[in-house]
This record gives C-alpha cells, sequence and structure tokens, in this order.
C-alpha cells in the first residue's frame, strides 16, 4: 500500500475481529488524527454491524476486500485463526498488527515472519502492557534485576479459552519478564491446573536466565478480583508497580531502616499508547518495540510452560 499519493495522506486502518477487544481498535483508530477508519470485518454479522455504524465506517463481509482497501490493519480475532487471517492481508501489502500472542505454534510464527519479510510488511504483536506507561517507568529504573514475581489475575470470560492460561494471560508477563531481564532463558519450571476450561486457567512458572535472575509468574482467569502487579529486586532496592492503576512505589535501604517513596508514572491508555506507536513505525519505517520476532520468542517460552503444564493435567 502506497500512502504517499494520496491528498491527506492518511493511513487508511482496518480491524479484522471487532469482539471485545477490536471494537476499542475500531474506536482508538477512529480517534487518531493520523489514521482514516476505512471499515471492520468480522464473520459475526451482529458484531461487525454494530462497530461499523457505532464508528460510521464500512461493514466489510469480505477479508481479502478490507485487505485491498487499507494500509495497516490490527488482526483481533481468535488466537488460533490468527495466522490464517494475517498471512493473506500482508500478501495484499497491509502491515499488521496481531494481538497477543502471535499464533499458537512455532511453525506458524515462521510462516507469518516470512510472509512479512518477502512482502516487506511490518508485523507488531499486541503486547500491551509494553506500551503500558509503567512499563516505560520500569524500563529507565531497572537495572540489572536479580529477582521479580509477576500476578496476573482475571475473573473467567468464556471468550479466549480456545487457548490455555498461559497464551491468553501469562504470555504479557513473559514478554515484560524478557525485556527488563534481558538474557537468554536457560531453564523453566511450571505447574497448572484446569478449572472452567479444557485447558489450563491457573498457572505458575519459575523462568531462570542465563545471567542468574529468575522470574516466577502467576496467571489466573478464575479468579474473583482483577490484578496486574509487578515487584522487581535489585541491588539499588526494589519496586513494586501495578500496571492496571498505574501507580506504585521504590524501596530503598536508608541508614538501618527502609525508605519507601511513591514512583511517577503517567497516566494514559495502554492500547492508544500502543496504536499510535505502531502507527509512527508504519509511517517511519521502524521496527516495532514488540515487533514480529519478540512475539515468536515469546511464544516459544509460552509453548515451553504450557507442554510442561500439559503433562501433569
Amino acid at each position: 500500500m502506497n500512502m504517499d499519493n494520496r491528498e491527506d495522506n492518511k493511513t487508511r486502518c482496518g480491524v479484522a475481529g471487532v469482539g471485545y477487544l477490536g471494537q476499542h481498535h475500531a474506536r482508538i483508530y477512529n480517534d487518531l488524527s493520523s489514521c482514516e477508519l476505512v471499515g471492520v470485518f468480522d464473520p459475526n454479522p451482529e458484531a461487525r454491524r454494530a462497530v461499523s455504524e457505532a464508528q460510521g465506517c464500512r461493514e466489510f463481509t469480505d477479508l481479502q476486500a478490507l485487505g485491498e482497501s487499507c494500509d495497516v490493519i490490527s488482526v483481533v480475532s481468535p488466537t488460533d485463526r490468527h495466522a490464517e487471517v494475517a498471512i493473506p492481508l500482508m500478501k495484499a501489502g497491509c502491515h499488521v498488527l496481531i494481538e497477543k500472542p502471535l499464533c499458537v505454534s512455532l511453525t506458524e510464527a515462521e510462516e507469518i515472519l516470512r510472509v512479512a519479510q518477502d512482502n516487506k510488511t511490518i508485523v507488531q504483536v499486541g503486547h500491551i502492557e509494553h506500551y503500558n506507561p509503567v512499563m516505560t517507568f520500569l524500563e529507565e529504573a531497572v537495572d540489572h534485576p536479580k529477582y521479580l514475581t509477576v500476578e496476573r489475575l482475571a475473573p473467567f470470560q468464556p471468550r479466549g479459552t480456545e487457548v490455555g492460561v498461559v497464551l491468553d494471560l501469562m504470555i504479557h508477563d513473559i514478554g515484560i519478564a524478557m525485556s527488563l531481564v534481558a538474557s537468554p532463558v536457560s531453564k523453566v519450571d511450571a505447574i497448572g491446573v484446569r478449572v472452567l476450561s479444557k485447558t489450563e486457567d491457573i498457572a505458575n512458572a519459575r523462568i531462570v536466565f542465563e545471567n542468574g535472575c529468575v522470574a516466577n509468574l502467576s496467571a489466573s482467569r478464575v479468579s474473583e478480583k482483577k490484578a496486574r502487579e509487578i515487584r522487581v529486586f535489585q541491588d539499588s532496592g526494589y519496586l513494586s508497580l501495578d500496571f492496571m492503576n498505574q501507580k506504585g512505589h521504590l524501596i530503598k535501604k536508608s541508614g538501618t531502616g527502609l525508605d519507601k517513596k511513591e514512583v511517577p508514572v503517567e497516566k494514559g491508555e495502554p492500547l492508544a499508547l500502543e496504536l499510535d506507536s505502531f502507527i509512527q513505525c508504519v509511517h517511519g519505517s521502524l521496527k516495532p518495540k514488540t515487533d514480529g520476532t519478540f512475539g515468536k520468542t515469546a511464544l516459544e517460552v509460552a509453548l515451553s510452560i504450557t507442554k510442561q503444564i500439559n503433562i501433569s493435567l
């Protein structure tokens, strides 16, 4: 797609899959001044009609037609359909933002990366917490972490259960740990249990990195409360931050005691920041913060965790 020949030079955007999350992709594209929301596609006619009417955009009944009309498309279909939706769109020349996880297998991931390279299209994976202002603060404050814990809790929702909680929720925290530790994974130990689904609903993973850092990740999608919290321990003290409420504190040694102070975290809608970053990458031909290679690496760790859990289920 060539954006240079149009007078307004706005990026023509579309959304493939407008369920719970996809409708917000459409809303944000519609709000971004650099974008034109061309239309939405979904196999559910009621869903696509509702979003197209709410956002004042075209309702597409054919995915290929949407691809031919857009420069960029968010792929917000169920995880097990990411590859089959994204690949033809990239072959049509579209840059794609694929919701996390990238897909369900390393074979699919490799095919997505190959098609992207062959068609010179950008792939960004929707690891949304990397665009949360909390992560921006952590990236500046964390220095050689020794140990970190991350807890992610959510009430049960029938959507998303085509995959287990590791690929559904924990993959966020796998990506966070990988970025903050910046060292290859050397060992993974994991356990999980089914509660309401055919796949694991609760999981705990212990990831050991080659530099000696250990990350302990816990995720549940059958909780009564919501939580997205991280604690990072390093020589200078430890950080405790809340991704959901975008706040936290730093604790350091002070004489014979401990000094606790709130940390300055800006407020912002992570999804809006993520989509804006995607559009900037497309405009500037830049590598996304969470590109396809990052998504594949996070998927590889997640699949290793899932494999261990499945042995015990």
